[in-house]
């Protein structure tokens, strides 16, 4: 005879279940986002100084206008 399992063993069963699907959902939705035309990862220099950004000249802080310290 096979053995009976309990109502919990089944539902907790069920939940596993259930979590891992929702779980794979989300995988695959991720990698169609991943995929859709027009999805870059990282913006380029012209991208970014399209928006206004970045701009030609390289400002470095300096140190002696800023007061030296003693």
């Amino acid at each position: 005879m096979a053995r009976k399992r309990s109502r919990t063993a089944v539902l907790k069963r069920q939940r596993e279940v259930k979590k891992s699907e929702k779980q794979a959902l989300k995988r695959e939705k991720r990698e169609f986002r991943k995929e859709a035309p027009g999805h870059e990862a990282v913006a380029t220099r012209d991208d970014l100084a399209g928006y206004g950004f970045i701009t030609d000249e390289t400002e470095e802080p300096n140190e002696s206008e800023n007061g030296s310290k003693r």
